[in-house]
């Protein structure tokens, strides 16, 4: 298959993803699957009631080793975000957010204690900029991006069984545990809000072990547009349209990543980027916030919609868009004055030069099932 345009990268399974029929289109500097032939909506129903299978190998891997060891690493990558990372147990991964001096999301990752060093995912389209972030914010630290692994999520109710029939133990992991096992690292997440796994390994194997995962009893791929509308109805971010630099965790209802240790009373308040801003709107309040919005009728409210009062008045705007399959309705998520967030607010949507109703509910749409 020709290359869609030179500049594109090819993951490392790019060849399986073809042979399995996967429909390849341009994400975040990638070739990247966005279905197969079961197509978008049998694949997010698989994954609900099954077991889906993703290659998000596109997403950035790094090791932070410490110079003059691990409470220094921990104490200096506290200092970029607002979350506790000093009290992260050994084996558990946490929730991140790197902030800017403004109180904006620079990215949302995943973070993990090794012990004797942390495991860090980020997002794609950020890993370049994240690097040298951390690189140049964190003197002290190795900062050591990962190139020869690929990054698989294995998500569903039929997960647990999958993996444990290839790598033994699992199924004893809790939600956010972290393992090595062999040549592969294991967390107990994923983004999907089903049970699941997301697993590291080197990329000599991967194909091999893909495979085996595929042969599986109920384990089917599944590509990038299944994996929106899944993470749409667990009510999760996605960086560059539902949190960007702009953004504070405030306003983007991310409260629940800030531990209390960094919080106003806590033992470690502030000293994070944009500490003033965050800290202010968690005691006062922001003036807008991300909430969840359920459009009546069968039309979607998709990314750029304007949201405005019952008397006409702009409110917000739509982030995230589009028909959940497994609530078997429109669903969206958006920013919206305070004052206009609360759950059961009735409001109206401008699709097409017509405004429609909607309605703030309650994030997720979807139960999450995490193993807690």
């Amino acid at each position: 298959m020709a290359d869609l345009d030179e500049g594109l990268k090819r993951l490392g399974l790019h060849d399986l993803h073809v042979e399995l029929g996967g429909k390849m289109v341009p994400f975040a500097g990638y070739e990247m699957p966005v279905q197969y032939p079961a197509g978008v909506m049998k694949e997010h129903l698989h994954t609900r009631s099954a077991a889906g299978l993703f290659d998000v190998s596109h997403m950035g891997q790094v090791i932070l080793r410490p110079k003059a060891g691990m409470e220094a690493l921990k104490l200096a990558f506290e200092g970029l975000m607002p979350v506790d990372v000093l009290g992260l147990a050994e084996g558990r991964q946490r929730y991140g957010l790197l902030t800017n001096d403004r109180g904006g999301i620079l990215d949302d990752l995943m973070f993990t204690n090794r012990g004797d060093h942390l495991y860090v995912v980020v997002n794609a389209a950020c890993k370049a900029e994240d690097i040298a972030h951390m690189t140049a914010m964190m003197p002290g630290v190795s900062v050591e991006p990962v190139t020869d692994r690929a990054l698989l999520a294995l998500q569903g109710p039929g997960a647990e069984a999958a993996l444990e029939a290839i790598l033994p133990g699992v199924a004893a992991m809790w939600f956010m545990d972290h393992r090595v096992l062999g040549e592969v690292w294991v967390s107990r997440s994923g983004y999907t809000g089903e049970d699941g796994f997301e697993l590291s390994l080197p990329m000599a194997g991967a194909e091999g072990f893909a495979r085996r995962l595929l042969a599986q009893p109920g384990v089917a791929p599944i590509g990038l547009g299944a994996r929106d509308s899944l993470r749409l109805e667990a009510g999760l971010c996605l960086y560059g349209h539902d949190i960007d630099t702009t953004t504070s965790p405030v306003e983007a209802s991310l409260t629940w990543a800030i531990q209390k240790s960094r919080r106003m009373d806590g033992a470690r308040a502030g000293g994070f980027p944009g500490a003033e801003r965050i800290l202010q709107e968690l005691a006062t309040g922001p003036e807008r916030r991300r909430v969840g919005l359920a459009p009546d009728g069968r039309a979607p409210m998709r990314e750029g919609v304007e949201l405005f009062a019952a008397d006409g008045t702009p409110v917000g705007h739509v982030t995230s868009g589009g028909f959940g399959p497994s609530v078997n309705a429109p669903i969206a998520m958006g920013y919206v004055a305070s004052h206009f967030a609360a759950t059961g607010t009735a409001l109206e949507g401008e699709v097409r030069g017509k405004r429609l109703p909607v309605t703030v509910c309650d994030l997720p749409f979807q139960p999450t099932t995490y193993k807690r």
